[in-house]
This record gives structure tokens, sequence and C-alpha cells, in this order.
């Protein structure tokens, strides 16, 4: 019996996770939730799993948990503040921790959980793309297993050599190639991209997912995203790791050896697939996804992506070559320009124009080797400052 804690619990992949512990009750048991501000989402959740622990970044929420878990007579301990999912990210006794905590403040709880050496399924970019050094840098000191959640690297892990750790250049390997579905607008006219829509941006096409990974998804940043990320977990340069379109989101990733061998990991747009793979590795488990059946889905498309459709690809990707701050600057201004954009205060080519002024103005910047937190943080609030700036001028 694995105890696990799930922090984001309320959002896409917190839900998935959970519906793959209501499949093998025998193998896992939550420990704790933790969740921003959705108290009803939360109360039902603590109803079915009787979590030890429910945790809420927002103090209002987490009263109003208290007083409607009173009411229930249900004896869970509710932790409020910006700090809980820090907290309950390294108890003692859980052997799992879920990282899905969207943006940069999923940093703090996954590094507790890492530094407690725990074995931590990253389902969230931003910490890699943040502080992968010292991520790395502090699972290898705790003992903390790193295995991705995301559906794109998560494909990559199985079709490593057995024995492959993240951070560890892969024996053999000569290329990753990472798919994307091209989201809701890889056919759309270039001139009618400047009228679209919040709306229109998280509606995808393959995926279920949360406002900001869609419209990521939107602008191809998610895909820039995990550039970086890859670069990070498998310890390979820019120059190995390639971006293909593939509409129908089926072959999730692909291995290229040094003898032509590709080995592609292939299933249905389902994040149930790799949370189990992750949950049950090295084993198998049932996730409740079915095969894909191949004579129905009839082929496999790939195309090159259209870097003037998609400059968000080419900001992520000089700023994986440029190193030093520029990564955290790339994260920290995509937040605060998809926002903007959800929030109807900035135009949907506008969220590339701010990313790549906000980078310009910290161009060449160091970040030391990476691995001072402090720094870390301070670089990302100072980038934060020169994006609002820029959007309000």
């Amino acid at each position: 019996m694995q105890g696990l804690v799930i922090l984001g619990a309320t959002g896409t992949i917190g839900r998935n996770t959970l519906d793959i512990v209501r499949r093998h009750p025998e193998r896992i048991r939550v420990l704790a939730l933790s969740a921003n501000r959705d108290v009803e989402a939360m109360v039902g959740l603590c109803r079915e799993f009787r979590p030890r622990i429910a945790a809420m970044a927002d103090f209002a929420a987490a009263e109003q948990l208290k007083n409607r878990l009173r009411e229930l007579d249900l004896s869970v301990e509710v932790l409020g503040g910006p700090d809980a999912a820090t907290t309950v990210a390294a108890l003692p006794d859980a052997d799992q921790v879920m990282s899905a905590i969207v943006g940069a403040v999923g940093l703090l709880p996954t590094l507790a959980a890492v530094r407690a050496g725990k074995r931590v399924l990253i389902a969230n970019k931003e910490p890699l793309v943040m502080a992968g050094a010292l991520v790395l840098e502090e699972a290898q000191r705790a003992g903390a297993l790193l295995l991705p959640i995301d559906s794109e690297h998560n494909a990559i892990f199985q079709c490593l050599p057995a024995g492959s750790q993240c951070g560890t250049p892969p024996r053999g390997v000569r290329r990753l190639t990472l798919t994307a579905s091209g989201g809701p607008f890889r056919q759309t006219p270039l001139d009618q991209l400047s009228s679209v829509t919040p709306a229109q941006a998280v509606r995808h096409p393959n995926w279920v997912m949360g406002q900001k990974i869609s419209v990521d998804s939107a602008t191809m940043m998610n895909k820039g995203l995990e550039l970086i990320e890859a670069a990070v977990l498998y310890g390979v340069s820019s120059s190995q790791i390639d971006v293909v379109i593939h509409p129908q989101s089926a072959i999730h990733s692909i291995v290229e050896y040094v003898d032509g061998s590709m080995l592609a990991q292939i299933g249905q747009s389902d994040m149930r697939v790799p949370i189990a793979h992750a949950l049950a590795w090295p084993e198998r488990w049932t996730s409740g996804v079915d095969p894909l059946d191949l004579p129905a889905l009839g082929r496999f498309d790939f195309e090159a992506p259209d870097l003037r459709r998609f400059p968000c690809l080419v900001l992520a990707r000089a700023a994986l070559e440029s190193g030093g701050i520029a990564p955290l600057a790339l994260n920290a201004a995509n937040e605060i320009a998809v926002q903007a954009f959800l929030d109807g205060q900035l135009p949907y080519l506008g969220i590339a124009e701010l990313i790549e002024h906000t980078m310009s103005k910290v161009h060449g910047e160091a970040l030391g080797q990476g691995r001072a937190l402090d720094e870390i943080l301070h670089a990302d609030a100072r980038v934060r400052a020169i994006a609002q700036e820029t959007l309000h001028a």
C-alpha cells in the first residue's frame, strides 16, 4: 500500500489521478489533497477518499472547508495558506507525490517533495523550466525519484533504455521528437489570428485541460516549455530535440537511436495512461483507458510547425539555447501574458509580443548556476514586474 499526496487535486491531472486510485484501492491510499480555493470540489473529494489532511492555498477557502467538513463530521485536518501545499508535500509517510499545481507556484511544493526524498510525479512544467538544475541536484542529494507525467515526456521515458535516469544523457540516443497536436488554430488563416478570443483558444481539439494549459497549447508555448523540460530531464541539447505536429495526438513522442531505430509510445489522448504508468512504475496497472482502434484511426499525419503561426515556439528554443535567466523569464512572462489574454487585457497575438519584449529586457543575464532558490524566486518576481509594467504601459 502506497501513501499518496496529490498537489492540485481539483484540477484535470488531480482528478485523473484519483480515477486511477479508485481502480486500485488495495495499492494506493490518499494521505493528503491540496487545492487553491475550490471548496465544493474538495468537500466531495474528502467525503470519498477520506484523506488525513486537506490543504487550501486560500485562507478563506480553508475556513469554509473546515466548517463544511465539521458539518459532515469528517475528521480531516485542514491547512490554509500559500505554504499549505509545501507542508503536505513532505509528509513523512507519503511514498508518492503528484505535483500538478499549474504555474510557478508549484515550484516550492515540488522542491519540498524532492528534498524529502519522495517519488515525485511531475505534471507541472514550471519547476523544471524555472529551476531545473536545482530540482535535479536536490533529487540526487535526497534520493528522490522523478517520474514525468506530461504525455510527451512520459512517452519518452517509456521509450528510453532500461535504467535511464532523469538528468543523465541516455545511452545510444541520437534525438528526441516531441509531438504536438497543433491546437485549435493549426489551419486558421494567419490574418484571422488577431481576432482569436479566449473562448476559442481554450477549445482544444484532442485534450481536456485547464484554461492556462489550453492557451499554451494554442500558442504552442506548451511545446516550447516541453523543449526546455526535455533538455533538463534527459540531459540533451536543443539540437537533439525536434517538434513535429501530429494532429491525431496518438503518437505522444519518439526516441531515435544512433542505429537508426525509432521507438514511439502510442495511445489514446487520455492523461490516465501516463499517470497510471508513473504510479505503477516499474509495474503496469490498468488505467481504464481503451486501446487505440488503429484501423478506425486509419492514418498518422506529421508536419513541421509553421513558426510564423507559433512564434512562442521560436522564443522557447531561443531561451533554451541562451540559458541563464532566459527560460525563467520565458515562463514568467508567459504566465502574465496568458492571464492578461484570458482577462481580456491583451489580444491573442499580444501574448508572444509581451513575452518577447519582456525577455529582451533581461537578455544575457546570468542566473548563477541556477541552484540558489532565493535567486530564482527574486528573478521570477523581477521578470513578472517587468511584464506587468509592459502590459500596462
